[in-house]
């Protein structure tokens, strides 16, 4: 399997499990920085890697009224800010081929949302920075597909990559993730990433915005640590029915350590 790095961090096959979690979107530097400081609070005690996640933008609201974000000139200042005082790697989404550049002065991990996989000038565009990309697998792919976005990004010269299982679209409103679908994607030679927030997601379930099911967020990340898994994607909040994005399948801080315990005990039984 390929070693990818991340800011200090190595992760893949014989590295520890790495946490990437924080708000959907910048919600200000006050309230995006306190997550980030909780969650790596946390982290620091159980002993896990952890990279701060946030959005400049998201672009794919189901309403054009919904909360977007800073953008891109705010948004990394704000990264960029969180980044020092954290003193731990960022990522983040982009959207557009000409964001990568730019967001690749700030942030160590630039992710391809999982509508946009198959964007060919966009993933090229990440590839090129020679930072690490998550690419989030699309609702509408299948897993062993994914070698076809895996070759553009090698074909752009790089190999720091990785891929992220968050679901796949089973009638209307509704995701099912198919846990074969991370061993399949591991096989592909590649850490893969499990997403247990955007897996529980309703998408436009709430007609102007997605619903969620946060309450089933453990057992998608605990089943995924069994399969084996080399990170483990989460949306976290200190009040999700706040949250300006994401809230119905965001992870409350108070319940964070609990879970992130559980995925660790399972993911040592798996490593043996």
């Amino acid at each position: 399997m390929q070693i990818v790095k991340v800011g200090n961090y190595e992760v893949g096959q014989g590295h520890p499990l790495l946490l990437m979690a924080g708000p959907c979107v910048l919600e200000g530097y006050e309230r995006s920085l306190k997550i980030g400081q909780r969650t790596k609070a946390i982290c620091e005690e159980l002993g896990i890697p952890y990279v701060f996640k946030a959005s400049f933008d998201k672009a794919n609201r189901s309403s054009y009224a919904s909360f977007r974000g800073p953008g891109i000139e705010e948004g990394l200042k704000l990264l960029a800010q969180i980044k020092a005082d954290l003193g731990v790697p960022v990522v983040t989404d982009i959207h557009e081929p000409w964001q990568a550049e730019k967001a690749a002065e700030v942030v160590d991990i630039l992710q391809i949302p999982a509508f946009l996989c198959r964007q060919t000038d966009l993933v090229w565009a990440a590839a090129k920075t020679g930072k690490t990309i998550n690419v989030k697998k699309g609702q509408f792919l299948a897993p062993w597909d994914m070698k076809n976005v895996i070759k553009k990004v090698e074909e752009a010269g790089n190999t720091n990559l990785m891929l992220t299982e968050r679901g796949a679209s089973f009638g209307y409103n509704t995701l099912v993730t198919d846990m074969r679908g991370l061993a399949i994607m591991r096989e592909l030679g590649y850490p893969v990433v499990m997403d247990a927030t955007h897996s529980v997601q309703i998408p436009g379930g709430q007609g102007t915005s997605s619903g969620g099911q946060s309450q089933y967020v453990p057992h998608m990340a605990r089943a995924a640590a069994a399969v084996g898994i080399d990170a483990l994607f989460l949306e976290v909040h200190d009040n999700p029915a706040e949250a300006l994005s994401d809230g119905p399948n965001m992870v409350r801080l108070d319940n964070l350590k609990k879970l992130l315990s559980d995925v660790l005990a399972i993911d040592k039984i798996v490593r043996g």
